[in-house]
């Protein structure tokens, strides 16, 4: 039960020391200023795609 427990406590460390650098990175980035142009670029790349046609 100790040895599982080692384990999952492992794998949550190394979870945190691997993800929280990108995370934080992340939330600098995509502050919450840049939400509205983030997602008018994301419906203009979405809805701008060309249509395939079918023969």
């Amino acid at each position: 039960m100790f040895l599982l427990l080692f384990f999952v406590l492992l794998i949550q460390f190394f979870t945190y020391w691997v993800f929280e650098p990108l995370a934080s990175f992340l939330e600098y980035v995509l502050e919450i200023r840049f939400f509205p142009i983030i997602a008018l670029i994301g419906l203009v790349l979405l809805f701008s795609a060309k249509k395939i046609e079918h023969n």
